[in-house]
């Protein structure tokens, strides 16, 4: 498979991972012959990048780090406690207790996993696809951090409800009154939850707030803001890098993490930066590159001590001239770099 841009997609192209709505019904299944109403459907809610099919890269298989099927029943939970939470009512937290602890079972087994965010993202899907993401990257970094498993719990749920304040009706960001702001209304939320710990409540309060005491609502200083309000800041900030937001289009991962070492120890807590930095794809497998030799290839393969230096396969030859099909190991050849991502 190739995970390319949906605006070099043509008709006739293959898809290459099942696309599903919000409440985890298929939209788009695997296999499925993509014509141009079907390309741009899926550029009109908000698809950039899609995995296709691709005989010279047939072979590659997409590790990840929770299945399809947890992915579905995760996000089919935030739908419904999403959606309690809207109209007023109490959401069922035994029933979110239980699919964290599914999704900790898979994270725990796939500790070793790089995280690739290459979920098919659509404007229906992107709050619950957000806030998983988030909780899989914050898991990881907990893990890699030794926390334990009580720890690893009251974060992963902090994580799924970091933005739960969104969903009040009063929720103001623009609003002088601090108390307005969605991490705000998010604590007052959680904290009423008997059933969670007040940690987990404070993740919601503190995700925006930064080392340099300029964050909101409360501008704390960086010892003032709990561990897990940092891991989940900087899971946060790289998923929302990614996706982009208004006129801002969305980052490749390896610019997202770049932008991200520009805020160590002001904007994000520079010990978190080093543990995420082990969990994530810096290139992720799929993803066409073009080396420093001006050969041009697809990632294959990952190290997870070394991210930026994935496998690559050589495809073509700069100027379209076939090649034989070789791999390069980029943490064997280490004068070879990615000089560009194809995207």
């Amino acid at each position: 498979m190739k995970y390319v841009p949906i605006d070099s997609i043509e008709p006739g192209q293959y898809l290459g991972k099942t696309i599903f709505t919000a409440s985890g019904a298929v939209m788009l299944a695997e296999g499925v012959q993509l014509t141009v109403y079907m390309i741009n459907t899926l550029r009109r809610i908000g698809v950039s990048m899609l995995y296709i099919q691709d005989q010279e890269t047939s072979d590659i298989e997409i590790p990840e780090v929770v299945s399809e099927e947890t992915k579905r029943i995760v996000i089919r939970q935030m739908l419904d406690t999403f959606d309690s939470i809207r109209s007023g009512k109490d959401f069922n937290t035994r029933h979110m207790s239980k699919n964290v602890d599914t999704l900790l079972d898979e994270i725990l087994k796939n500790k070793d996993v790089l995280v690739q965010l290459t979920d098919i993202r659509t404007k229906d899907n992107d709050m619950y696809l957000h806030a998983l993401n988030v909780c899989m990257i914050s898991t990881l970094i907990g893990i890699n951090m030794n926390l334990n498993p009580q720890q690893l719990k009251e974060l992963a749920i902090g994580a799924l409800l970091h933005d739960v304040g969104k969903l009040d009706a009063i929720t103001d960001d623009e609003s002088k009154d601090d108390r307005l702001h969605h991490t705000w209304r998010g604590f007052e939320m959680l904290k009423a939850k008997r059933e969670y710990s007040l940690l987990i409540a404070h993740v919601a309060f503190q995700h925006h707030e930064t080392p340099d005491g300029l964050g909101e609502p409360r501008r704390l200083l960086g010892e003032q803001i709990h561990l897990y309000a940092k891991i989940v800041s900087a899971a946060n900030t790289y998923d929302n890098l990614l996706q982009g937001s208004g006129l801002n289009a969305g980052l490749l991962p390896h610019v997202a993490i770049e932008h991200m070492m520009a805020m160590a120890g002001t904007k994000l807590d520079r010990d978190i930066l080093i543990h995420f930095l082990r969990t994530v794809s810096v290139y992720p497998t799929g993803i066409s590159v073009r080396l420093s030799t001006r050969e041009t290839g697809v990632v294959v393969g990952q190290h997870r001590g070394l991210p930026g230096r994935p496998v690559v396969r050589i495809i073509k030859q700069d100027g379209g001239k076939e090649y034989d099909v070789k791999e390069m190991d980029l943490a064997k050849h280490t004068t070879l770099f990615i000089e560009h991502v194809l995207a």
